[in-house]
């Protein structure tokens, strides 16, 4: 379905230009870290104040929070530093508590993206209310489960409405703390062009060294938001201490070291330049297109082959060899691993089934 989405600029709680920032602690601790970190972010121009009320632990015993205590921290937030605040809800009793202490931004988490029936529950409970949501990505890279959130929140007459990214769970040993997955990420701002999208890199680098290479390649992707989690004393935190930063350290990310690029240029050389190039990357896509298309007219073959000598349609071993060898070609043209594996097992794929459909019969039919 079409999301009917009011754009982000027109919510009451940012301002251009790029990017929009949300920043605050993981978790409201005590009112003293509370207040003492929102100061700080007030003095560098930060808006929108995160905490965290109530903490989802894998493991109980950890800690999960201050609970309702910690929205009153936040209301004294507001009073004494005129900032909006933010904090996540994972069911229908949160949301109440929350439109009682006047937070002014909600988002939903991972773990309550991957569960429609926690989902629908909120959405229910803001039904008739004009506060913003953010939804994070679900744990799993399930875009339709993402998208299904958005849609319920939307059917609840949620207009401003957007997402964040933090990356998805993974038993990779990878250098963050989840997965990026940026295609992901692009295939959703691909549907929904207007859908409000900040990325959340303390969640996803799960480590302060990598907050920034994170948060410059969501700018430069052209997405709007961050969401990044700052901390008056970091090291003493009571949850995610490697990945949170003082608010002189976010000014200095924010002020200094990212670069905020344009969504485009009124340059007529840019546009001379970047539409030639584009006009060949049509006219490569179109051979691509071509090359495909002849090769799967062999694969037809193959299979005809195939079925008129009884043998079977998967020869893993000959393809194994075949993907070793696409993966050192492109090497030498420059190209990754991954991306080649992608696209060649995708190939690979759909070979099979064009055979398996001659084999069976279905494509004579």
């Amino acid at each position: 379905m079409e999301l009917d989405i009011m754009p982000l600029f027109e919510w009451g709680l940012f301002t251009e230009p790029r990017p929009c920032v949300v920043a605050g602690p993981c978790s409201a601790e005590s009112e003293e870290q509370v207040m003492e970190t929102a100061k700080g972010l007030r003095e560098m121009g930060i808006n929108v104040y995160r905490a965290g009320i109530w903490k989802p632990r894998t493991y109980p015993g950890s800690f999960e929070g201050v609970g309702t205590e910690g929205l009153r921290w936040m209301q004294r937030v507001k009073k004494e530093y005129g900032l909006k605040t933010a904090t996540e809800v994972a069911g229908g009793k949160h949301v109440a508590e929350c439109l009682e202490y006047g937070i002014d931004l909600v988002w939903i988490g991972a773990r309550t993206t991957s569960n429609p029936f926690l989902v629908q529950e909120i959405a229910d409970a803001l039904k008739n209310t004009d506060i913003p949501v953010l939804v994070k990505n679900p744990a799993n890279p399930d875009l339709d489960l993402w998208i299904g959130a958005l849609e319920r929140l939307n059917r609840a007459g949620i207009r401003k409405l957007g997402v964040i990214h933090r990356g998805f769970s993974t038993f990779e040993k990878i250098k963050y703390r989840n997965d990026p997955q940026w295609q992901v990420a692009i295939e959703l701002r691909n549907r929904y062009p207007g859908l409000p999208f900040f990325v959340d890199p303390s969640h996803m680098s799960g480590c302060r060294d990598y907050i920034r290479e994170i948060s410059q390649r969501s700018l430069d992707l052209g997405f709007e938001g961050l969401m990044i989690e700052s901390h008056c004393n970091p090291s003493a935190a009571l949850s995610d201490t490697r990945q949170q930063i003082t608010p002189e350290e976010l000014n200095d990310l924010l002020h200094r070291q990212l670069k905020v690029r344009n969504q485009d240029s009124d340059s007529p050389q840019w546009r001379d330049n970047i539409d030639q190039l584009r006009a060949k990357i049509d006219i490569i896509d179109e051979n691509i297109l071509y090359a495909l298309g002849s090769r799967m007219n062999v694969s037809r073959q193959i299979g005809e082959y195939k079925k008129s000598s009884n043998v079977t349609i998967l020869q893993t071993s000959r393809w194994d060899a075949v993907l070793a060898g696409v993966i050192a070609k492109g090497r030498q043209y420059g190209l990754p691993e991954d991306f080649v594996t992608t696209i060649f097992n995708a190939i690979y794929k759909a070979s099979v089934e064009v055979q398996n459909d001659i084999i069976s019969d279905k494509s004579s039919k």
